[in-house]
């Protein structure tokens, strides 16, 4: 296993926040964003020396930035750090924008993985999530995408939310399959407090729980359908296009994050930047508990050994599996995962 680090910048920057979305942003301003972005590179200076294998720009929206503010990030990256000739560099993009200029500077940065909001296919499922672009601009810039070398590209997509029904989720699906991309995140909506949706959750038209449930379990199938194995809770990939960005948050692999709200685990440590770029520490990493708790996220499981629980009621009950040595969650029992978890650490 390559142990080398993950990079993430968090670019805190949206045209608009969207109803569900409780990480941190503002509304973007250039010369907010041009200072923003000479205080990151100006950060990256107290670590110098370290190397990495990923680079992933998360936010926010980090493709409201000018492309050449993302260039100039990266290649402050290159200036103070080792990172890999084959690196996978990850940007989270809003196909709202025309992103066919941006891709073709983003390939000549180095930039090999694209992450494209698309949420659902479904018109008014996308207008009740806030969001603008239709499927005529996600096509769009998955095909910008690919005609600038682009060609490992992630679609988000979003379950249990307001008016989605079950038809809508397979014209999502069939949308899917024309795209011809390589990884896929299914997230469950939850509604996370601070946010408009919190406010009017009553009024939303949302799926009951069982439906999301099913929902979910469709997800898992149709995309398995597909040629997409599900290698975590959310995440599906093609073979071989996994995040391996992500992979090291779940893996407990250190990763260092630079930004207002970004998080690490750096040299056994766990710290973050506030919402005011202020250094916080935030304890030990890596205890079992966190092995445990990130470990069962992932499709493989963890060691049966780092539990001293008696599992085996969960395996009858279909929510857990035993493949060797080692014991991990079904698809049904990834719905129920946190309440397992609770039970069992």
């Amino acid at each position: 296993m390559n142990d080398k680090a993950g990079l993430y910048i968090h670019i805190p920057f949206c045209t608009n926040k969207c109803p569900y979305c409780d990480f941190y942003s503002v509304t973007y301003e250039k010369k907010a964003a041009e200072a923003y972005v000479q205080q990151v590179t100006a950060e990256f200076e107290k670590y110098r020396g370290a190397a990495f294998d990923t680079v992933y720009f998360g936010g926010g929206t980090p493709s409201i930035l000018e492309p050449e503010w993302i260039g100039n990030i990266l290649h402050s990256a290159r200036s103070c750090f080792d990172v890999d000739r084959n690196s996978e560099i990850t940007i989270e993009c809003n196909p709202s924008k025309n992103l066919e200029n941006d891709f073709k500077k983003y390939a000549g940065y180095g930039i090999n993985r694209i992450s494209l909001g698309m949420q659902s296919a479904v018109k008014s499922e996308r207008m009740a999530l806030g969001r603008r672009a239709g499927r005529e601009e996600i096509a769009k810039a998955v095909t910008d995408a690919k005609n600038a070398g682009i060609t490992n590209i992630s679609l988000d997509l979003m379950l249990g939310t307001p008016k989605q029904t079950f038809v809508g989720l397979e014209e999502t699906f069939v949308f899917i399959e024309q795209m011809q991309v390589s990884h896929i995140s299914a997230y469950m909506l939850n509604i996370e407090e601070n946010t408009p949706f919190y406010k009017m959750q009553n009024k939303l038209e949302l799926p009951d729980e069982n439906a999301a449930s099913d929902m979910y379990l469709m997800a898992v199938e149709k995309l398995e359908q597909m040629g997409f194995q599900q290698y975590e809770i959310s995440n599906f990939a093609k073979p071989g296009f996994e995040s391996r960005h992500n992979m090291k948050y779940w893996q407990l692999i250190p990763y260092l994050g630079i930004g207002k709200s970004a998080h690490s685990f750096w040299n056994g440590k766990r710290f973050y930047y506030d919402r005011d770029f202020n250094f916080a520490e935030d304890g030990v990493g890596g205890s079992v508990e966190e092995q445990i708790m990130l470990g069962l996220r992932l499709k493989r499981g963890i060691k049966k050994s780092l539990i001293k629980r008696d599992l085996s009621p969960y395996i009858k009950a279909g929510y857990m599996e035993e493949s060797g040595e080692n014991i991990s969650f079904t698809p049904k029992g990834f719905l129920v995962s946190n309440t397992i978890l609770t039970e069992i650490l």
